[in-house]
This record gives structure tokens, C-alpha cells and sequence, in this order.
């Protein structure tokens, strides 16, 4: 709840994942106090596996690096604006191509170093049954929000709330990888050889196809039912759709070049380092809900896995999220209940870095409310930051289905961009009215965390 202790404000954070961990960076940044409470270690969800702050669960993949990306945009966006997150992203890196990835361990390492011995935020251990009745509260529980807290949600949102399914994908140890089947590249040379390689031939991998489709899979209740988020989507029901669907899509050879044979692949798998020392690489695109011995088994056929060892086979749970369109504002807060905020995946933004920014916002404009400060900058759809939390807040949205930070939910550009180079023009100027606009709303915060110093 909003309490005074030397008439400084406190705001109350549920949940210290990416989203939370985030909000209350920025809360302590701007003079709030944070009470953050957080069930691990005493109660873990299906996807948890470490008591520590910020977890990446199911991909050490931050995704594209370059601000030409949307992705990309949002994550130098946030660089900008200070965030801790990607402080710690910045810190943890390992090779990956075009993409930023992590050790995960020394990521969520650091962020929960420094939540902890932050003197204004109070650690809560344990799990939280309802939302407080008083204060400014920021619920950042993530998509596995469950049990009596979830109906509480629902108690306030009036929803009934809507779901998909989400899985991981698998990691096996280095060593266990055939080098003589595999090599190491990154598409088109982009990188270095920051990625394990494994090329299949037509036969082989039509053969891992057939029997893909065929293998058996761990129930998931109400898995037939329910939306499958196109970003997470289990191998094995890419591999339903089509014969060269997942040539189109994971096992995509463009751009890499056996090395044995001087030619480009007719499908290839790649790996990706998953921590700093490179003992062990992540299948990518690899998420499934085949019963384990099934992926050893069926795994196994593509060319230098045979004998592979699984760190952790790839998993399947179901992810809870708002009706987002219907109950939250721009800000992130319920419309009838505007101290209430929600941050992360729980509001319908998918991703790490999706949710972080969320974070931030939620953050920021709950100690702006706080601070009972009326004078807000906004960022506008111009900026990625600001087109997600008028994505999600968009009450014209009739069919509302999580979203990644893209260039379609940004504020078109004004121009004619042509020739080879058109996108990549047009890309950049997007990115270059973005971090103009960013400038503006870092001026802003950080006016707003100087005049909060002790004097």
C-alpha cells in the first residue's frame, strides 16, 4: 500500500521478474520507496527453476540488436532512459550473432544484487493472495499469474481474462554436439561464427519431419483449445502445417554454407550459446511439448545431435493475460481503479524486453501518481516504448492478441523511401525520430529524480 515514512511515498510492486525489478529501479530513481514482493523461493511456478530476481525462462535470447529492428529500437530506447535491465543485458552478453543474448545466471545475478541492496526498496517474501485495498500497487506477476491472486484480478478487471499456451525450447551441453556433422556460422557472416550449425539433406529431413508430426506429446489441458502464441508456436505443430513450413521458419538454411560441401543446406537447425562460458547451446525455435524420451528420440535424427545430452528438455505451460483493451489505461492502470498498474506479459506485451518496458512505464507513471505530479510526458506511438502501452490500451481493439514491438503499432514515417537501400533508410529514420523523442522524455525523468535528491 502508499504509505508516508518521512514524507517519502512508497509504492507497492507484486512480482520481481523483468517488469518488476524494472518498475522499482526507476520508483527508487525518482525518489519512491518500493515495498517489492516476490513468492520465490517459497513458492516456484512450472517455469521457474532459480530463486533469483528476473529469471529468463525460456530463452536466453533478447532478440535483435540493431536499432533498425523494432526490437532493437526499444531495447537502445530503454539504454536512454536508464533502464536496469538492459544495464544487466549489457553486462551478461555472450556472442550471438545480430542478436543480444545473456548468461542467464549472471543477468538475473546482477539485477538481483542490486535490487537487493537498493536501501529504498523492502523485499517481501511471499506469495500475495489479493491486491491491497489502499496504496498505489503495481502487479507485475507475470503470465503464469494463478490461483487466488488471479481470481482477485478478476474480481477488479470484471473479465474473464483469456490465455495461450507457451513453451520453451531445449538446451544440450556442448560437448555432447557431433563437430564433424555440425559447423559453427551466423547467417550470412553477420557475427562471426557465433552459432552451431546442424545441415540436413531432403532425406533427412523429411524423414524428422514424418516422424515429428507423429510423436507423442505431453497432454497440456485444454492445449486444443486455446491460442498458441505465433512467436513461442511448438515445433511439432509447425511441422503440422506444412512439409516445408519449418524450412520457412526455424530450420531456414538461407544465408549459412556447409563448409563440408560448399553449399547452402536443404534445411539447417542452429544453436545458440545459452551461457557465458559455452557449455551449453539452445535449440532455436525448438519449443515443443513432445514428451521427453519423444525428444531425445526424434531430436536425435538431425545431424549431430544423435547423441546429444539435454540440460533441460523444452517445456509447455499455459500463459494468463488481460483483456488489456477493455481495463487498462495508456499508463498501464485500470481504468476504474487508476492506482492498480500491471507491467509485463500479464498486460499482453510478449517478450523480455516487451515486458521490461512495460515495467518502466507502469514504474514511471506510478511515481509520477506518487509524487502527485500532473505534469506528465507521454511518450507518443512515434517511439516503440510508447506504441506498446497504446497497443495494449487501444479500447477499438475488438480481437486483442499478445504483441511483440514492431514497426506496424509505430506511428507511420513521412517520406518516399526507395531503391535497395528503402527499408533500411526508412528504418533508421523511424529509429532516428524515436531516440529524438526518447531525449525529450529522459530530460524529463531526470528533472523529475533531481528535484526528489536529498538536498
Amino acid at each position: 500500500m502508499t504509505e508516508t515514512r518521512n514524507d517519502i511515498p512508497t509504492v507497492t510492486v507484486i512480482g520481481a521478474g523483468l517488469a518488476g525489478c524494472e518498475a522499482a529501479n526507476i520508483l527508487t530513481s525518482m525518489g519512491v520507496k518500493v515495498r517489492l514482493c516476490e513468492m520465490k523461493p517459497f513458492k516456484m511456478t512450472p517455469a521457474h527453476h532459480s530463486e533469483n530476481f528476473a529469471e529468463l525462462v525460456c530463452s536466453n535470447s533478447l532478440r535483435a540488436a540493431s536499432p533498425e529492428n523494432a526490437i532493437g529500437l526499444l531495447k537502445e530506447e530503454l539504454r536512454r532512459l536508464g533502464s536496469l535491465i538492459m544495464e544487466a543485458a549489457d553486462k551478461a552478453q555472450v556472442p550471438a550473432g545480430g542478436a543480444l543474448a545473456v548468461d542467464r545466471n549472471e543477468f538475473s545475478t546482477y539485477i538481483t544484487s542490486k535490487i537487493r541492496n537498493n536501501p529504498d526498496i523492502e523485499i517481501v517474501d511471499g506469495e500475495v493472495v489479493r491486491i491491497p485495498d489502499e496504496g498505489i500497487v503495481i502487479v507485475a506477476t507475470g503470465p503464469l499469474t494463478a490461483g487466488p491472486l488471479y481470481e482477485d484480478i478478476i474480481r477488479l478487471t470484471g473479465d474473464g481474462g483469456m490465455h495461450f499456451f507457451d513453451a520453451a525450447a531445449p538446451i544440450v551441453s556442448a560437448e555432447s554436439i557431433d563437430m564433424n556433422k555440425a559447423f559453427r556460422a551466423s547467417r550470412y557472416g553477420k557475427g562471426g561464427d557465433d552459432y552451431i550449425n546442424c545441415p540436413m539433406t531432403k532425406e533427412e529431413y523429411v524423414n524428422f519431419r514424418n516422424e515429428l508430426v507423429l510423436a507423442e506429446r505431453a497432454e497440456v489441458k485444454d492445449f486444443d483449445k486455446e491460442i498458441v502464441f505465433e512467436g513461442c508456436m511448438p515445433i511439432e505443430t509447425m511441422a503440422s502445417r506444412g512439409e516445408d513450413t519449418m524450412r520457412y521458419g526455424p530450420l531456414k538454411p538461407v544465408g549459412l554454407i556447409d563448409p563440408k560441401t560448399g553449399k547452402e543446406p536443404y534445411a539447417c537447425l542452429q544453436l545458440r550459446q545459452d551461457d557465458r562460458g559455452s557449455t551449453m547451446y539452445n535449440l532455436v525455435g525448438f519449443q515443443t511439448r513432445l514428451k521427453w524420451p519423444e525428444q531425445k528420440r526424434v531430436f536425435g535424427m538431425i545431424p549431430g545431435l544423435e547423441n546429444a545430452e539435454y540440460e533441460r528438455y523444452g517445456v509447455m505451460h499455459r500463459n494468463s493475460y488481460l483483456n488489456s483493451p477493455k481495463c487498462l489505461s495508456s499508463h498501464y492502470s485500470l481504468r476504474e481503479y487508476p492506482r492498480v498498474f500491471f507491467a509485463g506479459q500479464i498486460t499482453g506485451v510478449e517478450g523480455y524486453i516487451e515486458s521490461t518496458a512495460s515495467g518502466y512505464l507502469a514504474g514511471y507513471y506510478a511515481g509520477l501518481m506518487a509524487l502527485g505530479i500532473d505534469d506528465i510526458f507521454e511518450p507518443s506511438a512515434d517511439t516503440a516504448i510508447g506504441s506498446m502501452a497504446l497497443y495494449v490500451s487501444d479500447s477499438s481493439v475488438k480481437h486483442f492478441t499478445p504483441m511483440n514491438a514492431n514497426h506496424g503499432i509505430m506511428s507511420p514515417i513521412a517520406g518516399r523511401f526507395k531503391g535497395k537501400t528503402g527499408k533500411k533508410d526508412k528504418n533508421r529514420a523511424i529509429a532516428d525520430r524515436a531516440l529524438e523523442e526518447i531525449a525529450l522524455m529522459k530530460n524529463a525523468v531526470d528533472s523529475v529524480c533531481a528535484s526528489k535528491k536529498p538536498k
